[in-house]
């Protein structure tokens, strides 16, 4: 039997764990759109992406004075990097991605 892991000390919250997974079109797309908007130029390389049940509606990276819906939020982590700048982003049920900054 693995061992629970415990939440993070400066979050609370569980680190997710998850398998591999595909990057969806549309998801990279709107990543990749985020990242513009942002006036990042370079091109993302995908670092890694895995299926993650979140353990509620802040998808892992929660923001100060925040509320979050409180709920398992099965979703997908993406690290990409651009001329060496590392990008975490979150996505939950929908297509829109959330750089989770720390």
């Amino acid at each position: 039997m693995t061992e629970p892991t415990p939440p993070d000390p400066t979050t609370g919250q569980i680190a997710p764990s998850g398998e591999p997974a595909a990057v969806l079109p549309a998801r990279w797309d709107a990543l990749v759109a985020d990242l513009v908007a942002r006036g990042v130029a370079g091109r993302p390389l995908l670092v890694s992406a895995r299926a993650v049940t979140w353990n509620d509606g802040a998808l892992g990276c929660p923001e100060p004075g925040v509320s979050y819906l409180q709920a398992l939020i099965d979703g997908l982590q993406v690290v990409v990097t651009v001329d060496g700048t590392t990008y975490d982003y979150r996505f939950g049920t929908t297509d829109t991605p959330r750089l989770c900054i720390r």
